[in-house]
């Protein structure tokens, strides 16, 4: 392991709170020569100078937030001074709500809020069953035939099913799933596109050409009235609007919609592909939360819920959400000056051991047991916080959590082989395929 690093010497600036403390740019410059990702170089400041630290990963420092007092502040309670510049994606999403600043951003996010609470999760709980029933009877078609599945295709095909059911109001066909795989490999490829917009779009073209058409398709079929046999989904909501206000054009509805096809997926296909994982090296977790109640019993559901909250402690959906200062603050005790670049990482807290004792442990029951989970607000924050928190929170926790009811007691899966490690894009994905063999447990499939 690495010495440790000593902090740049620079004065106290006029506020009277010190400057953030920084890792000397040559020591990070021996880490990049050592082969450290980013993951490993910022899990690296945070051993050495604590919860708000800095590092030059281009010219100018980044502060790394990975304290939950200063993670709040900067996510929740000071939203306005540590504002979203850009998203990663953003040639894949365009101006979709993810990737959205300013008054844009509001007033797309308060169209789309309220289909997320409330009454408007109820309009999809039918979509999520349909879609979960649809994976279970492909399950006991595999465990029939004893033909490996690949487990992370599957939990792809069944979160992409789910949310193009809300989208559409129609299951999600054959055609059209094999199109929309361009958006994963769009996803995959973000972290090593070229830096200029031109070139990085050009790389991924014929993918982003293929996403392009099936949003226009879909677009085109709404707009004819086929609101598909679960009703109106989504889609409709956006067309309304478009109807109605002259900011959404034919563009920014496309956006939307790939918008919330990415967001729809790629995380929840990630965290059920995780939770597959751990419980093949943890199978004592699997059999206390299937002993924890009766099928369809309240103690059973939160049971199984904690196995995806845990999930998501070590495998957060955002495992970090970039900030940029527009004011001087102070933050963590330390200065913030206004432009400065910041990188709030859930990921790192989640994995912090003055938060959660032994963090690299699979344990469900932190989050059923009092006093096993850090009681700080900025503790646990797999989906973010504030009003940029994800809008999907409750219909991912819910859509994974009921086909987890439909799968965990009928099927016991053997892994012919694991990936090696985690690949951090825009989501943390297993890094390679997830080959296994189902079994049906005798009198449950």
């Amino acid at each position: 392991m690495a010495t440790q690093a000593s902090p740049v010497p620079v004065p106290p600036n006029a506020s009277g709170a010190p400057p953030v403390p920084e890792v000397e740019p040559a020591v990070v410059e021996r880490w990049r020569s050592e082969g450290a990702e980013l993951v490993d170089l910022l899990t690296q400041v945070r051993e050495r100078l604590g919860g708000v630290a800095a590092v030059r990963l281009g010219p100018a420092p980044t502060v790394l937030v990975t304290d939950p007092a200063a993670a709040l502040r900067v996510l929740a309670q000071r939203p306005e001074q540590y504002v979203k510049r850009s998203h990663r994606a953003r040639l894949l999403i365009g101006d979709g709500v993810l990737a959205a600043t300013g008054e844009a951003w509001k007033q797309q996010r308060r169209l789309l809020q309220a289909q997320f609470t409330g009454t408007g999760m109820r309009r999809y709980e039918q979509r999520i069953e349909a879609a979960a029933r649809r994976t279970a009877e492909r399950w006991a078609a595999h465990a029939r035939s004893g033909q490996p599945v690949d487990v992370g295709l599957e939990m792809r095909s069944f979160a992409l099913d789910t949310i193009w059911r809300s989208l559409t109001g129609h299951p999600l066909d054959a055609g059209t799933e094999d199109e929309l795989a361009a958006v994963g490999s769009v996803v995959a490829a973000l972290p090593t596109l070229p830096a200029g917009a031109a070139g990085a779009r050009e790389a991924v073209a014929a993918d982003l050409a293929r996403i392009d058409a099936v949003a226009a398709r879909a677009i085109e079929a709404a707009r004819d009235g086929s609101a598909g046999p679960d009703g109106p989904g989504l889609l409709h909501v956006l067309l309304d609007a478009a109807g109605e206000r002259p900011e959404y054009t034919d563009r920014l509805v496309r956006d939307e919609l790939v918008t919330l096809l990415v967001a729809g997926h790629e995380t929840t296909a990630g965290t059920l592909t995780w939770l597959y994982l751990l419980l093949d090296r943890h199978p004592e977790a699997r059999a206390r939360a299937l002993a924890a109640g009766g099928a369809g019993s309240p103690e059973r559901r939160e049971a199984v819920q904690a196995l995806v909250s845990e999930t998501l402690r070590l495998y957060p959906s955002a495992w970090v959400l970039p900030r940029s200062a527009v004011a001087d603050d102070v933050l963590g005790g330390y200065r913030i000056e206004a432009g400065t670049d910041l990188l709030v990482c859930p990921y790192l807290t989640h994995r912090d051991p003055a938060l959660w004792p032994e963090p690299e442990r699979f344990d469900p029951r932190r989050f059923t047991t009092a006093g096993l989970r850090p009681a700080a607000p900025g503790g646990y924050l797999p989906f973010g916080l504030g009003p940029r928190a994800c809008l999907g929170l409750q219909f991912a926790l819910r859509e994974s959590t009921v086909l987890l009811e439909h799968l965990l007691p009928a099927y016991s899966l053997a892994f012919h082989s694991v990936p090696a490690g985690a690949a951090y894009s825009i989501t943390v994905r297993p890094d390679g395929p997830t080959p296994a063999t189902l079994t049906a447990v005798a009198g449950r499939s």
